[in-house]
This record gives structure tokens, sequence and C-alpha cells, in this order.
């Protein structure tokens, strides 16, 4: 998983609320064992409406998702987080996300950014007024800001997980940072036992 600092990028308001991870990446798309091209099926039945939000081209490379509450409920399939980062998205902001949704969205780099309700509704006007305008998620300082707004608010992120995001690690990447740990151990076992050697 790559590192993330700050993401500096213009967004998407999805103005839904309670969208589960059926209506981000509709199940006939899990039949794919690779970890990629799921950004065609994200919201692809919506996607289907020509007025859907993705559909218009004032918000083509947009990297940040601006999402009603509620977001990433049902299902915790992981192919969510894969289908919006396929997509491009490097952040959804959201007044609630769905545990297992916001879980699945930190192990794979995916940055979920809680901001209170009122706050979501003003950066999602902003961005209907002029799409152009940029987001700066700050998870050095874990902070939001939408300079052209002067809106500038904290979002909670724990230590442990700012630390993950800041080095870039997935949880193969901590085990890896205990690779002389388990090393030494495997050395000490007994040969009849299993070894990763």
């Amino acid at each position: 998983m790559r590192a993330v600092r700050e993401i500096v990028a213009r967004g998407v308001p999805l103005d839904r609320s309670d969208v589960d991870t059926d209506q981000i990446i509709p199940s006939e798309w899990l039949k794919r064992v690779e970890r990629t091209g799921f950004g065609a099926g994200l919201f692809s039945e919506w996607r289907e409406r020509s007025d859907f939000v993705l559909n218009q081209n004032r918000y083509a490379d947009a990297h940040v998702l601006v999402a009603g509450p509620n977001f990433g409920t049902g299902s915790s399939r992981e192919h969510a987080v894969w289908a919006l980062q396929d997509y491009g998205f490097e952040a959804v902001i959201s007044s609630r996300f769905a545990d297992i949704f916001r879980n699945n969205a930190l192990k794979g780099g995916l940055v979920p950014v809680t901001l209170p309700e009122p706050i979501v509704r003003t950066i999602m006007a902003a961005l209907d007024d002029d799409p152009a305008i940029e987001i700066v998620i700050d998870v050095v300082d874990r902070r939001v800001a939408v300079p052209a707004i002067a809106l500038d608010e904290p979002f909670v992120l724990d230590d442990y997980t700012q630390h993950r995001l800041l080095e870039g690690l997935d949880d193969i990447g901590i085990t890896e940072t205990h690779r002389v740990d388990i090393t030494t151990f495997e050395t000490k076992r007994p040969e009849y036992l299993p070894s990763t050697r």
C-alpha cells in the first residue's frame, strides 16, 4: 500500500445516505479473481442513468468522494474499497461510515474522513457551486481544508492508524516490520515443526 500524507484533489458530491456495499460494487462483479478492474463496476447500476453525478463531466478527475451519512453499510466486501480506489478515489468524506467499510478502507489505504454532517453538507454545496475547488486532507495534522470557502476542520484518526497510513503499511507490511524477530524465532524451532523457510 502506498503511503498517504496529504491528499489535494477535487471532489464529487454523492448526496445519498445509507449507501451500501452492493450499491458501491454490485455482486455480479465479485466473480473477479484479481484486485484490479473494479472501477468499471463502481456504482454501475446508478451509472446507467446519464444524470448520475459520476457521469457529469464537471466532476471528471475528482479523487475525493463526499458522501451522505452512513456510507458503506451492508456486507463486508473489501471489493467496495477496491472499486473506489480503482476508479481513482483516494478518500471518502462522510458524517458516518459503517465500521467494517471503514476498517477495510484504512487497511487498503483509502482514507475515510468523518466530519460533522453540517460540514459535509457545506462541502457538498461548495462542490455543486464550483466543481473545480480543491479539498485538502492532511493525514499528518488530521485536518480537512477547503481553502476556497475558508473551511478548515479537524478529523479523528487514531495514532496507530495514522502511522499505518503515513508509512504505507497494510497488514503484510506490518508483519514484515517484524522480519528479524520472525527469522530469529524460526531458527530456534525444532526441525520437525512447520517452517516459513
